[in-house]
C-alpha cells in the first residue's frame, strides 16, 4: 500500500509538472505572436509580428482549428530595438467574419482575434466610459458601473484658498465649492492643464464626427437627456474647470490635496483640499477650452440654455489675464519655499507658455473670426511641428484652424503656410513605417517611449486621422490604424494596454480604486502608460529596450499608470477609426 501511494504522488506530480511545462511552452508560443488581440475589420489591414528566425510560414485557422487562409512570413527590414529582425504575417486579403487564430507551424497559435465589422466598438465605449469611473463629487452607481461602482468622493464643496492663490477678495482659508470633475491619474487631485489637453482632444472628436459620436450610447447618468453622451461627459469635467476661474479671470493650477492619498477608496479619503495658486499655462488651457466648448455648446440652445456665452464670456476674461499675467509659472518648490503647507502632488509645472498662447489664441480666432487674436499672438512663429502632449499644446490650435479651414481660410493669410507644415509633418511621421520590425508609427524612434508612450501612439494616430480628413489620402488612415494595432498587442511587450481588452491586458494599474476595491479585475476601458525604461519608481522593469520596457505592477506609476490625458487620444482614436471604418479598402 505504501508503494502504491509513493507511486501514485510521484504520478501526480509528473502530471503537474509536464502540464505546467506545456502551458509554459504555449504561452511561450503565442507570446512570439503580436497582433491586436482585438481584431480587424473584413476591409481593413491585417498585419502580426512573429519572434522567429526561423519561421517562414503561418495560417489562420477558426478556433476550431479549421485551416482558412495560408501566407508566406516575410522578414522584417530592419531590425527591433534590441537588433531581432521579425517576420510579418499579412492576410489582408482574408475578409471573412468570424473568430480566428493565427498559426506558426513550430511556434503554436495567437491569442484569439475577430474579423468583424465594428469590431472595436465595444472599446471605443470603454475608452470613453472610462471617464464616467474617473468622476469625484457622485456615486457611482451600479445601474451604470456593474461591480465596479463605489460610494461618493470628494464632494469638493468646502475647499480651501491656499495661501499661494490668496488675494484681498478671497483671503487665504476662504471656503469654495469646486465640485465635479475628474480624478486626473491614479490619483484623487484635479488639475487644470491636464484638464485642458484631455477635454479638448474628447471635444474635438465631436467636432470631426458630430453624427457618428450621436449614436455613442455609453450607459451614464445624463444619456437619453438630448445631448450626446460623449457631451454629457465632458461636460462633468468642463462644469467642474468653470469653478476654478477667479472674479479677476485668473484661473488656479491645481484642486489637491497637500500630498498624494494612499490606495484607499475615494471616500475614504478626506483630507482638506486647496485651490493652489493661479498660473498662466492653466488660465490659458481654460481659455482655450472654454472657447472651444462655445462653439460645440451653442448649437445647443434648448439643452443647454446661455452656456456657450458664459464658455466665451469667461474664455476672453482668462485671455485677457494671461495677457496681463504672462510669467504665472508654476513651480513646487518655489511656491513651497514661500507658502504653506506645502503641497507635494503634481506639479504640471511649464516654464514656456508660449505654446499656451498659440492654442488660446487659436481658438478664440475659430470660435469668435475675429482676426484681431491672429495678431495678439504670432501663431506660427516657426515650422516647429510638436506633436501635443500636456505640456506642448501648440499644436491643439493648429487642429482647430485646420478643421474649420473653409471658414477661416479666406481671410487668415498664413492657413496656406500652416496647411504645408502640418502635412509636411504627418509625411514625416509616417516615413520609413513599414520597414520598421512591427510596422507601426510609433516604433519607428527610441525617442517615442518617455513617460505615457501610449499617449503618442494616441496622439500620433490622432494628427494621422486629421491628415486623412483634410487630404482624403487612405495612408493616412492605414498608419493611424497601426498605432490602434500597437496598443493593443502589436508591440513589443505583447500586452494589450487596455484594461479589460484583449487576452493579455494589464490587471494592476497604478490606479486607487482599481487597487483599493474588492474587485479582482480593474476598472475597464483604461488605457496605461505603457513602454518605457528610466524606472522614475524605482521598479524594476523585464527589459530595458525601450519598447519591451513594461510591467503589470500597481507600484509602477513610471509604466502603469492611468491618466485622463492618455484615455483621451486612444478614445478619439478607436472611436475615429470606427467612425471611419467603410472607408478602410
Amino acid at each position: 500500500m505504501l508503494m502504491f501511494k509513493r507511486l501514485f504522488i510521484f504520478f501526480v506530480v509528473f502530471l503537474i509538472l509536464a502540464t505546467a511545462i506545456c502551458y509554459g511552452q504555449a504561452d511561450d508560443g503565442i507570446q512570439k505572436i503580436r497582433l491586436n488581440q482585438v481584431g480587424f475589420y473584413p476591409d481593413g489591414p491585417k498585419i502580426a509580428i512573429v519572434l522567429s528566425a526561423k519561421a517562414s510560414s503561418f495560417s489562420v485557422q477558426t478556433t476550431a482549428g479549421k485551416v482558412v487562409f495560408r501566407g508566406a512570413l516575410k522578414k522584417s527590414l530592419q531590425p527591433d530595438f534590441a537588433g531581432n529582425y521579425t517576420r510579418i504575417a499579412d492576410f489582408t486579403s482574408f475578409r471573412t467574419p468570424g473568430k480566428y487564430v493565427l498559426n506558426v507551424p513550430g511556434i503554436n497559435s495567437s491569442y484569439p482575434f475577430e474579423i468583424s465589422e465594428s469590431v472595436h466598438n465595444q472599446l471605443a465605449n470603454a475608452s470613453l466610459k472610462a471617464y464616467y469611473f474617473m468622476r469625484a463629487s457622485i456615486p457611482i452607481e451600479k445601474k451604470y458601473a456593474g461591480k465596479w461602482a463605489r460610494p461618493k468622493g470628494h464632494p469638493d464643496e468646502m475647499v480651501l484658498i491656499h495661501s499661494s492663490a490668496a488675494t484681498s477678495q478671497r483671503p487665504e482659508g476662504t471656503l469654495i465649492s469646486s465640485p465635479g470633475g475628474w480624478y486626473d491619474a491614479g490619483d484623487y487631485n484635479k488639475y487644470i492643464v491636464n484638464s485642458g489637453i484631455s477635454v479638448y482632444t474628447l471635444l474635438s472628436l465631436y467636432e470631426d464626427f458630430p453624427e457618428h459620436m450621436k449614436t455613442v450610447k455609453l450607459n451614464i447618468p445624463e444619456s437619453g437627456n438630448g445631448l450626446p453622451d460623449l457631451l454629457n461627459e465632458t461636460l462633468w469635467n468642463i462644469r467642474w474647470m468653470l469653478t476654478m476661474q477667479d472674479d479677476d479671470g485668473g484661473v488656479y493650477h491645481k484642486l489637491t490635496n497637500t500630498e498624494f492619498d494612499g490606495m484607499i477608496m475615494p471616500d475614504k479619503a478626506t483630507k482638506p483640499r486647496y485651490v493652489v495658486m493661479k498660473s498662466t499655462a492653466a488660465t490659458l488651457d481654460f481659455a482655450a477650452v472654454m472657447a472651444q466648448s462655445a462653439r460645440i455648446f451653442r448649437n445647443f440652445p434648448t439643452q443647454l440654455p446661455g452656456l456657450a456665452d458664459t464658455c466665451l464670456r469667461v474664455a476672453k476674461k482668462a485671455f485677457a489675464w494671461a495677457r496681463a499675467n504672462p510669467r504665472e509659472l508654476y513651480n513646487r518648490y518655489t511656491m513651497n519655499a514661500r507658502f504653506s503647507p506645502k503641497i507635494t502632488t503634481g506639479d504640471y509645472g511649464d516654464n514656456n507658455v508660449g505654446d499656451e498662447f498659440i492654442w488660446a489664441a487659436s481658438e478664440l480666432y475659430v470660435t469668435t473670426g475675429n482676426v484681431q487674436y491672429t495678431k495678439d499672438v504670432n501663431l506660427i512663429p516657426n515650422d516647429k511641428m510638436p506633436l501635443p502632449s500636456w505640456s506642448q499644446v501648440r499644436l491643439l490650435g493648429y487642429y482647430s484652424i485646420l478643421r474649420h479651414s473653409e471658414q477661416l481660410r479666406a481671410h487668415y493669410p498664413d492657413f496656406q503656410k500652416l496647411q504645408k507644415q502640418f502635412f509636411e509633418f504627418a509625411e514625416a511621421m509616417i516615413a520609413g513605417t513599414d520597414s520598421t520590425a512591427y510596422k507601426d508609427v510609433i516604433q519607428k524612434k527610441r525617442s517615442n517611449f518617455v513617460w505615457g508612450s501610449n499617449s503618442i501612439a494616441g496622439n500620433q494616430g490622432m494628427a494621422l486621422i486629421l491628415a486623412y480628413k483634410l487630404s482624403g489620402n487612405k495612408k493616412f488612415l492605414k498608419y493611424a490604424l497601426s498605432n490602434l494595432d500597437y496598443l493593443l498587442g502589436r508591440n513589443g511587450t505583447g500586452y494589450c494596454y487596455v484594461t479589460s481588452y484583449g487576452s493579455k491586458s494589464p490587471m494592476h494599474p497604478h490606479h486607487r480604486p482599481s487597487i483599493a476595491d474588492t474587485v479582482a479585475d480593474p476598472v475597464p476601458g483604461l488605457v496605461v502608460g505603457g513602454a518605457q525604461p528610466e524606472m522614475q519608481d524605482h521598479i524594476r522593469v523585464p527589459s530595458t529596450v525601450p519598447d519591451e520596457a513594461y510591467i503589470d505592477d500597481d507600484k509602477a506609476y513610471a509604466t502603469n499608470e492611468v491618466a485622463i490625458n492618455w484615455n483621451a487620444p486612444l478614445a478619439y482614436l478607436v472611436n475615429a477609426i470606427e467612425a471611419l471604418q467603410g472607408q478602410l479598402q
